[in-house]
């Protein structure tokens, strides 16, 4: 019999606030996390807003820490990190270190080290360039700072799938949990506001100018963000015999690749319908036993289209009944940390029974004519949720969640 695993922690670092009951308090509001960039100069670009994370202080979750420099990408998922296990009601120091276990995606890694480095160069010469700096670049220093933090000694790994990679690192972590390989994982993603993918989505003209509006008729493009999403997993067994809350339950994943192109999904969304079929396969459920979608929903022309066409086709005349919505209307694309992030709002939304709105949401399109919750939250039962997430490389990651019950 497969093993059930639940999520008994859970952290968040966000462009609308840290810690999962501020931040759900602020989706479900419709709040917004948009705002003029203050990372570094955009006067060169054509557009100007994003979300990134605000008045951070990595010593207010880490104050008596190992002192060590790390990049932001790592204090986000440390900081995360400490938020889940303290909400999970863990007492690490009293359990086998070399049992629990760390698994994070990303998409840019630890990229603003590289680019202080190049700034540096540039400005300064190479001579000028610490070379200890190196040493915070590479991706999988993330997980590793985190089980440095908290002297995990358990599987400790980076996935770094791009936009699709937290779906990635929470299936992977159930199934270390499942194979007996691990005890307790501590799995997430985590993304810092990068220049290099500011670039990047704004030379393909993918950035909105002011707003990101999923599936609505008038959007026009997304909004680059930065945080950090981490749930605590563990099995049924062990979250009963002390007694844990439990959030929710994973009972499935589902993963794919278009096999198509680098940058566009597949415009018949081939690989995002076979996330979506394992996903639901892999939950010994029907397409039906779905109330609601956490979509992948960046806002741009291709991806909502492309995200409507694979629902209506996995889930038939049920998509008509079907919530779906996009909370990157509020705390933009978070890279790396989307899915993850999402992966706490699809718990919270079992738990609550309540989905958060897409925002913004305006002319509805007949291209993307799905229920999407515009603009004002949902209170109605919810007990399994599909959270969707699709990457450059036609990477694809879906999980299925449930409201937990004996």
């Amino acid at each position: 019999m497969k093993k059930r695993i639940v999520i008994t922690g859970m952290g968040v670092v966000s462009p609308v606030g840290c810690g999962k009951d501020v931040f759900w308090d602020a989706i479900t509001s419709g709040k917004s996390g948009i705002d003029e960039v203050k990372g570094f100069d955009t006067s060169a670009f054509r557009v100007h807003r994003g979300c990134e994370v605000k008045d951070f202080n990595y010593k207010d979750y880490i104050p008596n820490g190992t002192g060590r420099e790390i990049g932001k990408g790592s204090e986000f998922a440390v900081a995360a990190a400490k938020l889940a296990l303290d909400d999970s009601g863990l007492n690490i120091e009293e359990l086998d270190k070399e049992r629990i276990g760390v698994s994070v995606g990303t998409t840019a890694g630890e990229i603003q080290v590289l680019e202080k480095i190049d700034d540096t160069r540039f400005k300064n010469g190479e001579d000028a360039v610490d070379p200890e700096q190196f040493l915070k670049h590479p991706c999988n220093s993330i997980p590793a700072n985190i089980a440095i933090e908290f002297g995990f000694k358990g599987p400790n790994t980076i996935i770094p799938t791009a936009c699709a990679a937290g779906n990635y690192a929470v299936g992977y972590a159930c199934d270390l949990i499942s194979m007996g390989r691990a005890d307790y994982m501590v799995a997430g993603g985590a993304d810092p506001f990068s220049r290099v993918a500011y670039v990047g989505f704004g030379r393909l003209n993918a950035i909105a100018p002011e707003i990101c509006q999923p599936f609505a008729k008038d959007r026009k493009g997304m909004m680059i963000g930065e945080g950090a999403g981490i749930v605590v997993l563990e099995s049924l067994e062990n979250a009963r015999k002390r007694n844990a809350e439990i959030y929710a339950e994973i009972i499935g994943s589902g993963l794919s690749c278009d096999g198509y192109h680098i940058t566009i999904p597949h415009p018949e969304g081939i690989g995002v319908i076979a996330a979506m079929k394992k996903a639901i396969k892999d939950a010994n459920i029907k397409p039906e036993d779905i109330q609601y979608i956490s979509a992948h929903g960046t806002g741009t022309m291709a991806n909502d289209k492309a995200e409507t066409v694979s629902v209506k086709k996995v889930f038939g005349e049920h998509a008509n009944k079907l919530m779906i919505s996009s909370i990157k209307s509020m705390i933009g694309h978070t890279m790396g940390a989307a899915s993850a992030i999402e992966t706490v709002a699809c718990a919270m939304a079992v738990k609550n029974n309540i989905v958060p709105p897409t925002t913004n949401y305006s002319a509805k399109d007949p291209e993307c004519d799905l229920d999407v919750v515009p603009n004002e939250k949902r209170e109605t039962e919810v007990n399994i949720v599909l959270n969707n997430a699709y990457a450059f490389g036609g990477n694809n990651s879906c999980l299925v969640i449930k409201k937990f019950a004996e």
